[in-house]
């Protein structure tokens, strides 16, 4: 499109001589015969850049650049002003008070023309540096945005795999699919008995203080978190996102977890909460997606693999991280464990040859 000129003078011929030099010059010309006429056609014509007559009835080109410079919306608007007085106290009054350039009547149209095209370039940079500015702010107001995102999504996950959510264009991530994977369910012995004697306040600070040191190492090692249901929670591996020896990851995890919770025992003995944290550990197929309803979303494991986990759990002692045959046969070699008798788990026909896994091999 081209540049905009707004032309203002009291006199009909220096617009008409004006708007021709312009035109000439593929400029798209709107006048204006006195200041409160310029004011307005400023705001409907949005010019590039107004060439204003210094002496005017009712409002002069003085008071006009004053009121144009401080409206935030057009002080960026080059003006040129256009006068037959030449002395030097006009020209720094005209400059004081906004002006971008002073041409002095009668002005050489050569002259006046160069200048117009050097405030049409001033102004082109200006707006240049604007839409830079106003792409900058977008830019980081995106990326706000996707802090927040991401932030939200630490909430379940661990930063590696928030981070690969955000980033992928993937929409099957969260679609129901199958999968082996290695859950983790883990609770605390004792914490029935505790809660049912102690202040709530109490209680809550205890699991304050455990999921956070659970939560950690849920992260440290990409563990996906399901879900906290009071001192039980439940881990998986190997899904949203696939990662190689997954059930070793977890087991490191569940050793970790079980140290971690000795030195938090320590301090919970002192205040006389008799506390442990028993752990279930299995490798398996399931079914996996996103699970609820509008508005309210999480993303599970269903499968038999689970509930093993959590039976598991339950009959662990406190320290005790316990698996299945299946599951073992995977970590052998990385892993001591020693056998138990074989557990009736509820919900399961058939009675469960379990092993408490004792420690990591060097």
């Amino acid at each position: 499109m081209p540049n905009k000129v707004l032309i203002v003078d009291d006199e009909p011929f220096n617009l008409d001589l004006l708007e021709q030099e312009l035109t000439d010059q593929g400029y798209a010309i709107e006048r204006a015969n006195d200041g409160e006429e310029a004011l307005k056609k400023v705001e409907s014509f949005l010019p590039d850049v107004i060439l204003l007559d210094y002496m005017m009835p009712k409002m002069n080109g003085i008071e006009v650049v004053r009121r144009l410079k401080q409206d935030e919306r057009y002080k960026a608007i080059p003006v040129i002003l256009l006068t037959a007085k030449a002395s030097q106290e006009d020209k720094v009054k005209g400059l004081d008070a906004g002006a971008d350039d002073y041409v002095v009547k009668p002005f050489d149209s050569i002259e006046l023309l160069a200048r117009v095209r050097s405030m049409t370039r001033l102004k082109q940079m200006h707006d240049s540096l604007e839409e830079w500015n106003r792409t900058l702010a977008e830019k980081v107001t995106q990326q706000v945005v996707e802090m927040e995102r991401m932030s939200r999504l630490k909430r379940y996950l661990s930063p590696q795999i928030a981070e690969t959510i955000i980033e992928s264009e993937d929409d099957s991530l969260f679609k129901s699919h199958r999968r082996e994977i290695t859950v983790v369910f883990l609770d605390l012995r004792g914490f029935t008995t505790f809660s049912d004697s102690a202040e709530p306040e109490e209680v809550i600070e205890l699991l304050r203080t455990y999921h956070a040191e659970m939560g950690k190492l849920i992260f440290e090692f990409e563990g996906t978190l399901e879900r906290f249901t009071g001192d039980g929670i439940m881990v998986f591996f190997n899904d949203p996102i696939p990662c190689e020896d997954h059930t070793v990851k977890a087991v490191r995890m569940a050793v970790k977890m079980c140290a971690s919770v000795k030195d938090l025992r320590v301090g919970w003995l002192k205040k006389g909460y008799d506390l442990d944290l028993g752990v279930g550990l299995v490798a398996g197929y399931a079914t996996l997606g996103t699970i609820g309803f509008e508005g309210r979303i999480d993303y599970g494991a269903v499968g038999n693999v689970t509930n093993l986990a959590a039976r598991l759990c339950a009959e662990a002692n406190g320290g005790q991280i316990l698996t299945n045959q299946r599951t073992l046969s995977k970590i052998e070699d990385s892993v001591k464990a020693e056998p138990l008798e074989e557990l009736q788990l509820k919900g399961f026909a058939r009675p469960v040859a379990a092993f408490n896994i004792v420690e990591l091999k060097q």
